[in-house]
């Protein structure tokens, strides 16, 4: 008996239904947040002002939720495909794809959604760090960590190459940037604050750490994969002679 031999990793149903469970907990957790501005913007839509769906924060958060079906659907069509063509990962890597997008992408179209003054009003820079924190108030700061959390949440859990902590920041970090940078030149009516890009990266880091069990497999596996070279073979002896062992005299 193999007394040495490493623990079975879990069954891919268990890792599944854990990320499928997670999925639910978190956006049972957002409806139950938001579920009175989602009720007030709900008529409203069914009713065709797409203004109000697409133009508000409650509009944008209510067709997010509406379009998770959809979402669940081009998982599992990309995780069948990648299954046929012999993908181990094909849940997860299928998963991480859609969560990047479905997850990221509202929040950007809200965060560049124009002021009543844009256009008009010059942009506004705030760069003295931590000073805008106690204007946020707590729905600030809550909105703020949550801009690129399905980035660092899923990022790692795709792309080996961005399975580091560090570089997690840097990424949540560099495209907070561009965001606050957009801002400032197309003159939306916003403030581009630092505060922003350093509340934005913490909730992509702290996203990636409740992940961390996910993504650390995946940069391990190309590695893991990858055949070990086979060791050299030991040269043969040379034969020696009689007159090459005889001593010179």
């Amino acid at each position: 008996m193999n007394h040495n031999a490493s623990p079975s990793a879990p069954p891919r149903r268990t890792r599944r239904a854990v990320l499928l469970g997670l999925a639910v907990l978190g956006l049972a957790g957002a409806v139950f947040l938001v579920r009175r501005p989602l009720l007030m913007a709900a008529p409203m839509c069914a009713a065709g002002r797409w203004q109000v769906c697409f133009g508000t924060f409650n509009g944008v958060v209510l067709m997010t939720l509406a379009a998770v079906p959809l979402g669940l659907l081009v998982v599992w069509a990309l995780a069948r495909r990648r299954r046929a063509a012999g993908d181990a990962s094909a849940w997860r890597t299928s998963l991480a794809e859609v969560g990047m997008v479905h997850g990221t992408a509202p929040w950007m179209w809200m965060t560049m959604m124009p002021g009543a003054g844009a256009g008009t009003v010059p942009g506004r820079v705030s760069l003295v760090p931590l000073r805008d924190l106690v204007t946020m108030g707590p729905l600030g700061i809550g909105g703020n960590l949550l801009v690129f959390a399905a980035l660092g949440f899923f990022a790692p859990m795709r792309f080996a190459a961005l399975a580091s902590l560090p570089r997690i920041l840097a990424l949540g970090a560099g495209c907070s940037a561009l965001v606050e940078t957009a801002q400032y030149v197309l003159r939306l009516d916003r403030v581009s604050s630092v505060d922003d890009v350093l509340v934005n990266a913490a909730g992509a880091v702290l996203a990636a750490l409740a992940s961390r069990r996910w993504w650390r497999a995946t940069a391990e596996a190309p590695y893991a994969d990858q055949p070990h070279p086979a060791p050299a073979p030991a040269p043969e002896p040379v034969p020696v002679t009689a007159a090459e062992s005889a001593p010179a005299g």
